[in-house]
Formats: structure tokens, C-alpha cells, sequence
């Protein structure tokens, strides 16, 4: 009888042990693969916008439902996707856009739009409501992003520009093993201009040593502190890591920013490989 009982006890030690390697198994299983993106890089597919929170008097931010509440759009890091839409003729248009979300934000995306008054695509933004439909193709873009790639991000913004800076940030900061720092310098005309604000020095709170925010003003309110007229040489030395082989410097802004900024680096020393424009 002994003997029955600890062959017994042994055998529903064992069963016990089996649960625990294959319930483990597939607890790994469920964090490491990736699930597949909602995204399709050559047939555009519709998305809900289920909610539109107005940020200012031109500036609104969307979210798009994702197929199901498990579901991610499947953007890789710093790339974009095209969004279509109507023109106030009716025509179609065409035009890349950075969500601020990353896929660790599953079953949605959001889009922080800045609707301009002549902008084509402004116009279809400015008329959607939720319950309406929105055409995305993607993902599209040349940057790749692989943790630690760099020592340092320098990063040049300007307008709209910051979406993808914001997007790049978000997923380095969020992510305990990546060590990179980030020094943003953010360019805009008025503060009231500034997008994502709120969020940026939130961020640059809470990783004090990782990230840090310069913002440059064109026509500064009374009492700025900040940066007045257009990022100069002076201020990429002061607020960028220095020319090195394991940094990168990266820009988006309006074209003639992007211009005088690309020479701006090429005149400080950075070489081509350690510049990026998105």
C-alpha cells in the first residue's frame, strides 16, 4: 500500500512539474511573438475613428479602432503609413502621417492631426466624426530601429514634424533595455503651436537622465526661456551629442528647415552616416 501511494505522490508530482514547464512554455510563447499587424503595404484598409478630442483652435487628436481589442496596427518604429481621404472638390488625396502610438497600445491609434486652412487633407480630417471611416495604407518609410543601435539620438523637430520624433521616443523610453539618450531640440513659430507638449515633458520628468526637450520659438510670449528664432549651430552643439560614430542625428520639419539644418550638421561635422531625415 506504501508503495502505491508514493508511486502515487510521485506521479502527480510529476503531472504537477508538466503543467508548470508547459503552462510557463506558453506563457513565454504568449509574450515573445509578435502578433500580426492590422496594416496591409499595398491595399489601403478602413479604420473607425472612435473618438476625436480637440487639443486647439487647428489641432484635434483621433482614434482609429483596430479590429479587436487584442488586435495592434503593426507600425514599425519611426516609419509611417499613407492616409486617404477627400479634398474640399471631392478629389482624392494622399498623405503620410506618424501615428503617436506605439503597438504596445493594443485594439487602437491615434493620430494628432494639425488641420491647416488650404491643406487638402487638413479639409478631410476637419470633417470627420467619429463613427466615421479613414483609408490607411502601410507601413512605409526608410528607418529601421533596433535597441541600442545608438549611444545617443539628436533630434531636430520642427511643426508636425515631432510625430515621428515623439513615436521614436516613446518606444526607447518605455523599453527598461534601452539605454539610448535623447536630446530633442523642437522648433515651432508661436507655443501655441507646440504639439504634444504635455506628453514631451512628461517625459522628459520622468526620465530625467534619458531624455531631455529644448523648445525654440519664432514669436516667443513674454517671459520665454526658451529658444528665440530659428535652431542655430550654437544650439545643436549646446542641446546634441557631439559628432561620434554611435550617434545619430535626426531631423523632420518643414523643407527649408530640413535644408538649413542639413547644413548646419554637415558644417558641425557630422557625417552623412550619422544624419537621418524622415
Amino acid at each position: 500500500m506504501e508503495v502505491l501511494q508514493s508511486h502515487r505522490a510521485e506521479m502527480i508530482s510529476i503531472a504537477v512539474a508538466l503543467v508548470a514547464i508547459l503552462g510557463g512554455s506558453a506563457y513565454y510563447y504568449y509574450l515573445t511573438k509578435k502578433p500580426k499587424g492590422c496594416l496591409d503595404p499595398e491595399n489601403f484598409k478602413e479604420f473607425k475613428l472612435v473618438k476625436r478630442t480637440e487639443l486647439s483652435h487647428n489641432v484635434a487628436k483621433f482614434r482609429f479602432s483596430l479590429p479587436t481589442p487584442t488586435s495592434v496596427l503593426g507600425l514599425p518604429i519611426g516609419q509611417h503609413m499613407s492616409c486617404r481621404g477627400k479634398d474640399s472638390l471631392g478629389d482624392d488625396v494622399i498623405k503620410p502621417y506618424t501615428p503617436t502610438t506605439l503597438d504596445s497600445d493594443i485594439g487602437f491609434f491615434e493620430l494628432v492631426i494639425k488641420m491647416y486652412p488650404q491643406g487638402r487633407m487638413s479639409h478631410h480630417f476637419r470633417e470627420m466624426r467619429e463613427g466615421d471611416y479613414l483609408a490607411v495604407k502601410g507601413p512605409k518609410g526608410r528607418f529601421k530601429y533596433q535597441p541600442n543601435q545608438v549611444r545617443a539620438f539628436g533630434m531636430l523637430a520642427g511643426g508636425t514634424g515631432i510625430t515621428p520624433m515623439f513615436q521614436v521616443t516613446s518606444a526607447i523610453l518605455e523599453n527598461p533595455n534601452d539605454k539610448t539618450i535623447i536630446h530633442l531640440i523642437y522648433a515651432n513659430v508661436t507655443d501655441e503651436d507646440i504639439l504634444l507638449k504635455e506628453e514631451l515633458d512628461n517625459l522628459a520628468s520622468s526620465f530625467p537622465n534619458r531624455f531631455s526637450v529644448y523648445y525654440v520659438l519664432n514669436q516667443p510670449p513674454e517671459g520665454w526661456n526658451g529658444g528665440v528664432g530659428f535652431v542655430t549651430k550654437e544650439m545643436i552643439q549646446t542641446f546634441c551629442p557631439a559628432p561620434a560614430p554611435d550617434i545619430q542625428i535626426l531631423r523632420c520639419g518643414p523643407p527649408p528647415m530640413n535644408k538649413a539644418m542639413a547644413a548646419n550638421l554637415d558644417n558641425l561635422g557630422y557625417a552623412p552616416q550619422m544624419q537621418f531625415q524622415f
